[in-house]
């Protein structure tokens, strides 16, 4: 019979290690990153030791970093900019530094109303109330003014859609 051999527990790996590895999976704010780091039980002077060295190497760049994920939401979703922004607040960046990230946008505007438009395509499929689109749309943080055009705008495209102040919409 063969003799089991007990394995070394492996050494817990320092806050810089962990760090790196934390951020090898996805781009992290510092703030994010020490909340990790926290969570997983690293002293308070390590973290801050492992942080600087990120921000040192570049590695770690809170203003960068927030700049390319507001990009990349602002052109690839369907999200109002107030939901872009509060969704980089929750991922630890300052909100000075998101209101700056904000992209130079002449066509911001058109860019709002057609979010808008691609959210009401993806939810709405069948009659609603005209007051029901707008509520769904002002929660995902589109001004009254995109949530007034948007819908005409839809009811417009999809007369289908229209549902005429005697129907009920709980049938």
């Amino acid at each position: 019979m063969r003799a089991r051999t007990t394995q070394k527990p492996r050494p817990k790996p320092t806050a810089l290690e962990k760090a790196v590895a934390i951020l090898a999976i996805q781009e992290q704010s510092s703030a994010r990153l020490r909340e990790k780091l926290q969570q997983r039980g690293y002293e308070a002077e390590e973290i801050d030791a492992a942080i600087a060295r990120l921000e040192e190497r570049h590695y770690l760049d809170d203003e960068a970093a927030c700049a390319r994920q507001y990009q990349k939401l602002y052109e690839e979703t369907g999200m109002s900019v107030r939901q872009i922004e509060q969704k980089l607040l929750t991922r630890g960046f300052p909100s000075s530094l998101v209101r700056n990230s904000a992209p130079e946008d002449d066509d911001r505007e058109d860019r709002e109303t057609n979010a808008a438009m691609q959210s009401l395509r993806k939810k709405f499929h069948a009659p609603a109330p005209r007051a029901k689109m707008k509520q769904f749309l002002y929660r995902k943080g589109f001004s009254y003014g995109v949530c007034d055009s948007t819908v005409s705008a839809f009811l417009e495209e999809n007369p289908e859609f229209i549902l005429e102040e005697n129907d009920s919409y709980d049938e």
